[in-house]
């Protein structure tokens, strides 16, 4: 399941932070210096805006990460 399939949704308050959910629960509240550098860079392209959210809430893979055994 990808950022297609289940996308990072946002939120700006008027306090300056930023409220991220995805699949209808929030999983993060991003404040301070790093809200306000998310904040200039969002709403450019949905695409950038989606991989910039997987960012600030650490649900970010690089592609280099090894998988676990099984």
């Amino acid at each position: 399941m990808g950022l297609d399939d289940d996308p990072f949704d946002y939120q700006i308050t008027k306090s300056g932070k930023v409220l991220v959910s995805r699949g209808g629960r929030r999983v993060a509240t991003i404040a301070g210096a790093e809200a306000a550098r998310l904040i200039g860079r969002l709403g450019h392209d949905d695409e950038s805006d989606q991989h910039l959210l997987a960012r600030a809430t650490g649900n970010y893979r690089q592609g280099n990460e090894r998988r676990p055994h099984r």
